[in-house]
């Protein structure tokens, strides 16, 4: 009987420790109302419904297909394979965009949500960063002038709107 209790004891501890350690990591990563409330969506939908993963896997983004999608933290993402879509939901935070996916640049240079360009964009370290373009200004080459920066200041920006 004594053994039973010390397993159940160690069991409850373990559990106990478990909801300490990743109950307040996950406080200060992103939640359900913030992502919808900061992010940049289009109906619920992720970087105007284009597939995170083929930034990663592919030659050039993809846009994704309605029918192939996943919702994590209150926001849509679509695939246009089911492969990604399964990439995804193992590991969404290695393929969500930096900064809600909103400019990059606007995020460190101004601390604006500036829209962005889903064709228009860098991986750095293994994330996503997207920019905006238009006919006349393309702010990844405002970026690439003084990434290091840029990033920093993006970095402090966005997390004082989380």
């Amino acid at each position: 009987m004594k053994n039973k209790k010390t397993h159940s004891l160690y069991i409850f501890l373990f559990l106990v420790f478990n909801v300490l350690i990743i109950g307040g990591s996950q406080a200060q990563q992103l939640t359900e109302k913030h992502c919808i409330t900061h992010f940049n969506l289009d109906k619920g939908v992720a970087i105007e419904g284009y597939d995170v993963v083929s930034y990663f896997v592919e030659d050039k983004p993809q846009k994704g297909k309605a029918s192939i999608s996943a919702k994590y933290l209150g926001v849509i993402y679509r695939f246009s394979t089911k492969e990604h879509r399964d990439l995804f939901i193992k590991n969404p935070q290695k393929y969500m965009p930096q900064y809600g996916g909103w400019c990059a640049y606007a995020m460190g240079a101004k601390d604006e949500k500036v829209d962005m360009n889903p064709e228009n964009y860098k991986i750095i370290d293994g994330k996503l960063y997207l920019f905006y373009k238009n006919f006349f200004t393309d702010t990844l080459d405002d970026w690439n002038e003084d990434e290091e920066n840029l990033k920093q200041k993006a970095n402090k920006n966005w997390s004082e709107v989380k």
